[in-house]
């Protein structure tokens, strides 16, 4: 049997948090951007046109901008790592990719972060 998979995905995702290791970073919210990929190994859904055979984007955006604003990080790899948690445990995703970005911190640098890939893509 040959598996498949389809990625839903979210594209600079923005939102404010907390998140730094200096003090000027963590007096007020900054804003971070988010790409998202979510995999799925079946196909059910294009199938069916029914969103109780897949996950819901919508449901996957405010669970992570209530976790991101109800929290504060020093690194963005922890933030990261936590986003994959949350997108794979609670929503049932068998495979993550979370590249999150911190804008305009470091002089000549616009974007700075990290890319996490957590599960297996097929």
């Amino acid at each position: 049997m040959v598996r498949v998979m389809d990625v839903l995905f979210l594209k600079d995702f923005k939102l404010k948090t907390i998140i730094g290791l200096y003090p000027w970073e963590r007096k007020a919210p900054q804003p971070i951007m988010i790409d998202l990929e979510i995999g799925l190994y079946d196909h059910k859904a294009g199938l069916s046109d029914d969103i109780a055979d897949t996950i819901d984007y919508g449901k996957v955006a405010n669970r992570i901008k209530e976790f991101a604003t109800a929290n504060d990080f020093h690194l963005v790899e922890a933030l990261g790592e936590h986003i994959a948690d949350i997108v794979r445990n609670e929503f049932g995703a068998p495979w993550v990719r979370i590249t999150l970005r911190k804008l305009a911190i470091l002089r000549g640098v616009k974007e700075l972060g990290i890319i996490i890939e957590r599960g297996s893509r097929l």
